[in-house]
């Protein structure tokens, strides 16, 4: 059959869409990008050949606005489009509209999408297929008499999870009856605003079972394979961050059973293309369906790595009308590879998303590795879209190999000033129990609590990035131009050198530098710690320093008042105390602050109202997910400052209340 796809729109953005894109580039094809106003400047924008814009910042009016996508292709030419995941990529409407405007929808058929878009249907459908699915309950169309009605009929602990999507927006453990309603109503919310469908259902919760899924694909000739399967049971808020193939606790004859269930799964419902059958294993090795996901997996480069494959290559075949590229007998799994997914997030302020600036982004180039990244330096991440700012991936001979590369990488990878989860997912590959392959959905509630996920600093190492940053601005201040010739040092007098003072705070901590500058880049440094310094290379990316007679290379970025420093101890944060500081504000007493960059959902309360501790004041909305701002102690609330709808700053007060005795 003769191609027929010559140009691919891709109809997402970040990582996903880079990576898309790289595949169309090495097929000979045409590329072509979209975005909102936020992402004007992004890496994927950039790198693509025609890109078009679609629309503002919410994804609403922009990624999710099918008909401002379909305009894209028509005013590029694109005679295909590629969903990527999330946004459109699992909406049979889009699908059908994409067909009916003459273009090829790189994903499975629209009737697959529609019958998997409702996980209600697709257990169904499966059961009818002998797929062992998991006990549970629609409750769709269900008041909340006969919801809870279902949920008792389980027992309880259950899990409500929303019937269309995924990635843990629109889920909700509950454990007992009485914490029911409020759940449904959050997740019901959460559901209709991340998928437009506020349809749920109500399944059994398992304690601390395995999440493996199995990669599919099929063609338009009947041919179905699978891939070998994924272990995704390191997650946070139901959403996956370490990913890895081939599972530690899947022998040969478990991957045989569970992809013969995934094939028999992709048949049942005429599957084509690529595809994701999700499994739950109970500690007895029974495992049980959960759904599919009709699109591209996050994760999917791990079975990229294991067999060879380029998947998004793949899809644009079969999508082409091609016979898969290979049968079951030809596909092997080399090796082990795994993945993990750096987000701006708070580990330890229970995973909140953060906004800001990657200032500095600098991977290491390492065999075995590799990145796909949504970011680079100079990328503002806002409120608008999912904070996962790449995916580092690392393949090697076994798993012992693999997690010490990726381990590596975490570690070597220079990121910030935004916040990240890196040290939290180095936390994750350094633990015994990850080692050991005692892998489980709860893995980070029993192993790496909130308490056990608060920064830790190195005093000593923070000493050395504060020198290295008085360094870097004494040397900018000296090219800055000065009183002084190039060659008398700063601080110079006819009777000696004068000491130079520099101030920053690392970590919450302020940390003092004294230094006298000497001819030949050459400095004493005054105090406890390194007693000298010397400057070997100053350039615009960092300085390379030797400081109490180790020298090293440190990436330097500045944004706003802050100082970005990474190097072989790490990334640093510093800044500079000022000579002069200005007063400081007088902290609100009994205030509710914004702990994130958010979107107010609902306020709960008004001014007068009597508050306990522990009372939910309002829902504030970041990252597509909820959170509730809760009050701390007993009291009077004196003031609500905001409004439904109503998009907040960090530390912005939102409700003021005053306390009083219980």
């Amino acid at each position: 059959m003769p191609a027929t796809i010559r140009k691919v729109l891709v109809a997402n953005r970040g990582e996903i869409a880079r990576r898309i894109l790289r595949s169309v580039r090495a097929m000979g094809l045409a590329g072509v990008a979209v975005y909102s106003d936020a992402d004007a400047r992004a890496p994927h924008v950039v790198e693509a050949e025609e890109a078009v814009r679609i629309g503002p910042a919410p994804s609403r009016d922009s990624y999710l606005a099918s008909e401002r996508i379909l305009e894209a292709a028509r005013a590029t030419g694109a005679d295909a489009i590629h969903p990527g995941y999330g946004f459109l990529s699992e909406n049979a409407d889009f699908a059908a509209e994409v067909a009916a405007a003459g273009l090829v929808f790189i994903g499975p058929p629209v009737e697959a999408i529609r019958r998997m878009g409702s996980k209600i249907g697709a257990k169904e459908i499966m059961a009818g297929a002998g797929v062992p699915v998991v006990p549970g309950a629609s409750l769709a169309e269900l008041p909340l008499k006969e919801s809870l009605a279902a949920a008792r009929a389980i027992g309880f602990p259950i899990l409500i999870k929303a019937s269309a999507g995924g990635g843990g927006k629109g889920m909700r453990v509950v454990g007992e009856e009485v914490a029911f309603i409020d759940a449904l109503a959050a997740a019901r919310r959460e559901a209709e605003s991340a998928f437009g469908d506020g349809t749920l259902l109500v399944e059994r919760y398992f304690d601390a079972p395995r999440h493996i899924e199995i990669q599919i694909f099929g063609d338009t000739h009947g041919n179905v394979v699978h891939l070998g399967e994924r272990e995704c049971s390191i997650q946070r808020r139901y959403q996956k961050i370490i990913e890895e193939a081939p599972s530690p606790a899947v022998d040969a004859g478990l991957r045989a059973r569970m992809g013969e269930a995934a094939v028999a799964a992709a048949r049942a419902i005429g599957y084509v293309g690529a595809g994701t059958v999700e499994f739950i294993v109970d500690r007895e090795g029974a495992f049980y369906f959960l759904e599919v996901n009709t699109r591209l997996q996050v994760e999917h480069p791990v079975t990229e790595a294991v067999t060879g494959l380029d998947l998004v290559r793949w899809q644009i075949l079969v999508a082409d009308g091609a016979p898969l590229p290979l049968t079951q007998d030809r596909i092997a799994l080399c090796g082990h590879a795994i993945e993990a997914r750096l987000y701006a997030e708070d580990p330890a302020g229970d995973f909140l998303p953060a906004t800001g600036a990657v200032a500095l982004w600098e991977p290491v180039d390492l065999p075995g590795v590799r990145y796909d990244s949504g970011v680079e330096a100079g990328t503002e991440v806002g409120v608008h879209y999912d904070p996962l700012l790449a995916k580092i991936i690392a393949q090697a001979p076994t798993r012992a190999e693999a997690t010490r590369l990726l381990r590596r990488a975490l570690a070597a990878l220079g990121v910030g000033p935004i916040a990240t989860n890196r040290e939290f997912l180095l936390a994750v590959l350094d633990h015994e129990a990850f080692a050991a392959g005692a892998l489980h959905t709860h893995f980070i509630e029993q192993h790496l609590p909130a308490a056990a996920r608060q920064a830790t600093r190195n005093p000593a190492h923070d000493r050395i990035h504060a020198i290295a940053a008085a360094l870097w601005e004494h040397v900018g201040r000296r090219r800055a131009g000065g009183p002084l010739p190039e060659s008398i040092p700063s601080g110079w007098r006819n009777n000696r050198w004068r000491a130079q003072d520099a101030s920053f705070v690392v970590g919450g901590e302020r940390v003092d530098v004294r230094y006298v500058a000497a001819p030949g880049d050459r400095f004493a440094i005054e105090g406890d710690g390194p007693s000298s310094a010397i400057l070997h290379a100053v350039d615009a990316g960092g300085l390379s320093v030797e400081i109490g007679g180790v020298r090293r290379r440190f990436a330097v970025a500045a944004h706003g008042d802050v100082l970005v420093l990474h190097g072989p101890l790490g990334t640093a944060t510093l800044t500079p105390v000022p000579r002069f500081p200005l007063a400081e504000r007088e902290d609100l007493v009994g205030g509710c602050l914004a702990p994130m960059t958010g979107i107010v959902r609902e306020v709960r309360v008004k001014e007068g109202d009597a508050v306990e501790k522990g009372t939910v004041l309002l829902v504030l909305e970041a990252m597509k997910m909820e959170h509730q701002m809760i009050a701390r102690d007993v009291g009077v609330v004196t003031q609500v400052r905001v409004e439904v709808g109503q998009m907040v700053d960090p530390d912005e007060v939102l409700v003021v209340v005053e306390p009083r005795e219980p």
